[in-house]
């Protein structure tokens, strides 16, 4: 074959050409479906959102979902009976059409119901299908299933549109425990009632997005065409789910996900706070309704003596942990309930400040304590967990420095499922532990912690919350206004005796508030309206792409 140079301009025609098809090709590829996930790539203009998270979610059932990545996929697929106005714990109906109608004994609810809605099977909701619902959550016996058992006597549809609920006994919260986002409605003809039967691979509820996708690191939400509400400001959402806070942290960097939303890594978070700062993407703060506390066991020594828990009190620094630890990135926090909530009194910080060495010194002392004969307390922590590990150690360097020998901190962990496991049998004398709420009412940052069935103040708590969180504690007292706080159906009566709570607990000290979280959702720019209800969910129905 005799090859022949072509002409200057045939080349210059064919090298446009050329570079005409290269664009082309490069747009095809960008455009193309991600063969891992089954989804459109962030930045293609197709209006579909991408979110990426380190939390993989165990169940898409809402009878069986008690974590945070199930809760907050269900959320956003589903409509419950109430809902939270963003940046509020106030309630609002969704499938109801009002608040509750209650019976003056506090045990009768009756709730009118939506009209008009669709399951994402076309299947027509109804007073029925809430019913089934709501027995299949109590009846299925999930891991949330005792949030209703506790409390509900009957579920009956008393009209088409009508609900009715009995309740064992008043529990003046009851509504916002309706917000919960596995009582969610779910299809009467895509599940059944039975202990046991589960479908962790389904979802088949009335919200705006169905569930289109579920893999095992990527699922994909579409927008459910005949939802009775508002429709999603987008077309779409896609979940990428990440190894690990590094490969989160690289995927949003890079652009491979819109949004990056738990869990980052407090030194992750303060260099991605620096990008948003330049200009480089948008760094999005909420505050948190994710405690962080120290449990003290009554029954064991040396904090079984009042003095040496109020010595703990007033020897631990809030604003050195949340500056050493968290690098700034939580609140201080002085009572068993959160600043989340207005009836939240800084009692801790009023009663024992902040590193206040003096004051626990001489509790001590008064207890017996000297340099010879000091006050050996363990703090243990899941090992998982990075941020209750350096508080741990941040406080021992505080009693080894400061506390002139009086007191001796041995920090100890163990794996997560064993801790867990331990601490509600007592073996731990102290431990740090997170609390994520169920529901939004000051009553879940209460009655899970002080409540006991079974007890003496001999011998301590045997069987209530008090028991399960580990620190044994019983006080007949304490049962007793915790009954009146659930019964009073009047806000400022129970803010009263909320109030009253929370002065015993800074009294008697069983346990010990360290700090509130603060939430931290990065969003590229061009990526509007991200916002978090209450509950740390992250609501995909409001978030648009440019």
């Amino acid at each position: 074959m005799i090859w022949f140079p072509l002409p200057v301009r045939r080349w210059r025609g064919m090298t446009k050409f050329f570079l005409l098809f290269c664009l082309c090709l490069l747009l095809v590829v960008s455009c193309a479906p991600n063969r891992q996930t089954g989804t459109l790539s962030p930045g293609t203009g197709d209006g579909r959102i991408t979110v990426g998270t380190t939390l993989k979610p165990r169940t898409l059932d809402p009878a069986d979902t008690y974590e945070l990545a199930s809760l907050g996929l269900v959320f956003n697929m589903s409509d419950r009976l109430y809902t939270y106005e963003p940046g509020s714990t106030e309630i609002k109906p969704q499938l109801a059409t009002a608040l509750p109608q209650v019976t003056a004994d506090g045990l009768t609810y009756t709730i009118a119901l939506r009209q008009g809605v669709l399951f994402h099977d076309d299947t027509p909701f109804n007073a029925q299908a809430m019913e089934f619902s709501m027995r299949r959550f109590l009846e299925n016996k999930g891991k949330p299933s005792f949030l209703l058992a506790d409390t509900v006597e009957s579920v009956t549809a008393t009209d088409d549109y009508e609900l009715t609920i009995k309740l064992k006994r008043p529990f003046a919260a009851f509504p916002s425990l309706l917000a919960f986002s596995g009582l969610c409605a779910v299809s009467p003809n895509a599940y059944e009632i039975g202990a046991g039967k589960f479908q962790p691979n389904i979802f088949v509820g009335t919200g705006p997005y169905k569930l289109a996708e579920y893999g095992t690191d990527s699922l994909r939400l579409d927008v459910f065409e005949k939802y009775w509400g508002e429709k999603p400001a987008n077309q779409g959402v896609n979940i990428q789910i990440q190894t690990s806070s590094v490969n989160l942290f690289n995927a949003f960097r890079t652009g491979t996900v819109d949004i990056a939303y738990l869990s980052l890594q407090p030194d992750q978070i303060r260099s991605l706070e620096a990008g948003g700062e330049k200009g480089d993407w948008q760094n999005i703060t909420a505050e948190g309704s994710v405690v962080s506390y120290m449990v003290l066991n009554r029954n064991q020594p040396p904090v079984d003596q009042p003095e040496v828990r109020a010595a703990l009190a007033a020897m631990i620094d809030r604003q050195l942990l949340n500056q050493r630890v968290l690098l700034g990135q939580a609140s201080p926090l002085y009572s068993i309930i959160p600043t989340t909530f207005k009836v939240s009194q800084p009692l801790f910080q009023q009663k024992y400040g902040d590193g206040n060495f003096q004051k626990a010194q001489e509790l001590l002392t008064a207890a017996g304590f000297s340099p010879e004969n000091p006050a050996k307390v363990q703090i243990w922590h899941p090992s998982t967990s990075a941020n209750r590990s350096l508080a741990a150690q941040t406080l021992k360097s505080l009693a080894d420095r400061e506390m002139g020998g009086l007191l001796q901190i041995e920090v100890n962990n163990v794996e997560s499922a064993t801790f867990f496991k331990d601490i509600s049998r007592g073996i731990y004398p102290a431990a740090l532990v997170d609390w994520y709420p169920d529901f939004l009412d000051p009553d879940n940052y209460v009655q899970p912690f002080l409540s006991c069935q079974k007890g003496s103040q001999a011998q301590g708590c045997q069987d209530g919350g008090s028991q399960s969180q580990g620190s044994f504690y019983y006080s007949e007292t304490m049962n007793q206004l915790i009954a009146r706080q659930r019964q009073e159906q009047n806000p400022a009566a129970r803010e009263a005796i909320l109030r009253e709570i929370q002065e015993k607990v800074a009294n008697d000290v069983p346990y010990i508030p360290l700090w509130q979280t603060k939430d931290y959702i990065f969003a590229h720019n061009g990526v509007n309206n991200v916002q978090l209800d209450p509950t740390q969910n992250l609501i995909y129905q409001t978030i648009s792409k440019q």
